[in-house]
């Protein structure tokens, strides 16, 4: 029986024309209330995004597609982990905050690219791999509405790497 329901891919992708929007508002945005608001949207979509995919579908794929397509979207999970991490610390009016969503918005785009790529892309890998998209896609729906319920109640919480381990680094100061 054929389920009406969004298929894994279908999910994700929805999720990115999701923040690709919530990018678009935050440029046009000029008050630092609406700047605010939108970054906890965008910082709480992809919040969950990356941790259904991270619990979800990239450890469906490993094994099945190639193994350097899938660290490398690791490793931009975990930099764009970071860049949250700083924008949910700080503040609109903060130095360098419109940046670091500018940033964060192209990192963004970088990955979908990668992943959504019509015939080498990480999700055009997993179909030619033939795994079970709606049986993926039933786990990430659910999945996701307990991480926004959670997050709803509790917050978001403190963001986890994978690839990086927190080397230290020293903070300058611009003058």
């Amino acid at each position: 029986m054929a389920t009406s329901a969004p298929d894994a891919i279908a999910l994700l992708k929805a999720d990115h024309r999701k923040v690709e929007g919530l990018f678009e508002d935050f440029e046009k945005a000029t008050a630092s209330a609406k700047k605010a608001a939108l970054v906890r949207q965008i910082c709480t979509e992809l919040t969950v995004h990356t941790k259904i995919e991270e619990e979800i579908f990239y450890p469906a794929c490993r094994g099945k597609i190639e193994e350097d397509t899938l660290d490398e979207a690791y490793v931009e999970h975990d930099g764009a982990k970071m860049l949250i991490a700083e924008l949910m610390d700080g503040a609109p009016d903060d130095a360098f905050y419109d940046a670091k969503v500018k940033v964060l918005s192209e990192e963004i785009k970088h990955h979908v690219k990668e992943e959504e790529a019509r015939s080498e892309g990480m999700f055009a890998q997993a179909r030619e791999a033939g795994l079970d998209m709606d049986a993926l896609g039933d786990a990430m729906r659910a999945r996701k509405a307990e991480l926004l319920a959670e997050f709803k109640a509790d917050g978001l919480p403190v963001q986890q790497t994978h690839t990086m381990k927190g080397a230290p680094v020293e903070h300058v100061g611009m003058a």
